[in-house]
C-alpha cells in the first residue's frame, strides 16, 4: 500500500475503490471500502468492500467463486480514493464480462502482461497437448531457433507481403519472444522496464 493514509472522514467512513487488472491495466469495477473493508482485504488476500446495499462487509466472489487477488493498494493524492491492482479469478461483472463497464476496455496493448502471464503458467505447469509446453520441452537452442525463424519471417513480410501478413508474423515473433524469454526466467515486463528506463534516459 502506498504511504499515504486515507482519510476515511471525508467519505463518511466510505472511500470508493477502483479495481484495475494489474497484468492488462483495464479498469474493473468500482466499489466503496472502509475501514474494516480495507483491513479484510491485506488480511485475506482478496478484495473486500463494504456493501452499501447489504450494509456489510463483503469479499469479492465469496458466492461466485469470481474472487479479485489483491496485488496492492495505492492511496491518492488528496488520500480519499482508492487504486486497487488485482488479479480476477474469472469474470468480475455479474453479466459476465471482465469488467463492469463493459467487454472493450481493456487498453489493448494490455493483453501482453495477460499473455506472458499464460506463457508463464504454460512453463510452471505443462499442460499435454499445449504447443508452448511443447516448445520448453524442445529446450532453449529450439525456441532460440523458432524467435529466429520468426524474425525472418517478419522482415520478410514487412518488405513483401500486405499489412496483415506483417501483422501476423508480427505476432508470431512477439510470442515465441515471450517464450524465450520465460525459458530464461525472465518475464516480458522486464522488456517493458527496460523501454521505460531508455525512454527516460
Amino acid at each position: 500500500m502506498s504511504a499515504a493514509t486515507p482519510d476515511f472522514a471525508k467519505g463518511g467512513g466510505l472511500l470508493p475503490a477502483i479495481v484495475q487488472h494489474a497484468l492488462t491495466g483495464e479498469v474493473l469495477m468500482l466499489g466503496y471500502m472502509d475501514e474494516a473493508a480495507l483491513a479484510k482485504t491485506r488480511e485475506l488476500g482478496l478484495v473486500t468492500f463494504f456493501s452499501r446495499s447489504k450494509q456489510r462487509l463483503w469479499t469479492k466472489g465469496e458466492t461466485s467463486g469470481d474472487t479479485l487477488a489483491l496485488v496492492d493498494v495505492r492511496v491518492d493524492c488528496d488520500a480519499d480514493t482508492f487504486l486497487v491492482r488485482a488479479i480476477p479469478a474469472g469474470p468480475t461483472c455479474h453479466e459476465g464480462t471482465t469488467s463492469c463497464f463493459g467487454s472493450d476496455v481493456a487498453p489493448p496493448l494490455g493483453f501482453l502482461g495477460e499473455l506472458d502471464a499464460l506463457v508463464k503458467s504454460r512453463f510452471d505447469d505443462r499442460p499435454e497437448g499445449s504447443y508452448t509446453t511443447r516448445l520448453f520441452h524442445g529446450g532453449i537452442r529450439r525456441i532460440a531457433q523458432k524467435v529466429g525463424e520468426e524474425g525472418v519471417e517478419t522482415a520478410l513480410a514487412a518488405v513483401a507481403e500486405d499489412d496483415a501478413a506483417l501483422i501476423g508474423e508480427a505476432a508470431d515473433l512477439v510470442f515465441h519472444l515471450m517464450v524465450v524469454l520465460r525459458a530464461r526466467g525472465i518475464g516480458f515486463d522486464a522488456v517493458a522496464a527496460k523501454l521505460v528506463e531508455r525512454h527516460a534516459g
